[in-house]
């Protein structure tokens, strides 16, 4: 069980890491948020997570934020 954990925080190290990377590319803001939701939406119905679309933008925004 253990082992599992691992790989899911490994995985949200890997999906945060991405997104802080896409904030920082030299692209206009609206397109790196729409790229950002774009990647974050597969990624959570391939791994069978639910969230709304408001969710999803506030996880966004919180991404966002973090790197300013």
């Amino acid at each position: 069980m253990k082992g599992l954990g691992y790989f899911g925080a490994f995985l949200c190290g890997a999906a945060a890491g991405a997104a802080i990377g896409m904030l920082v590319a030299p692209a206009k803001g609206s397109e790196t948020r729409e790229k950002i939701s774009e990647t974050l939406d597969e990624f959570l119905s391939k791994h069978n997570i639910k969230l709304n679309r408001k969710e999803v933008g506030d996880l966004v925004n919180d991404l966002e934020n973090a790197t300013e």
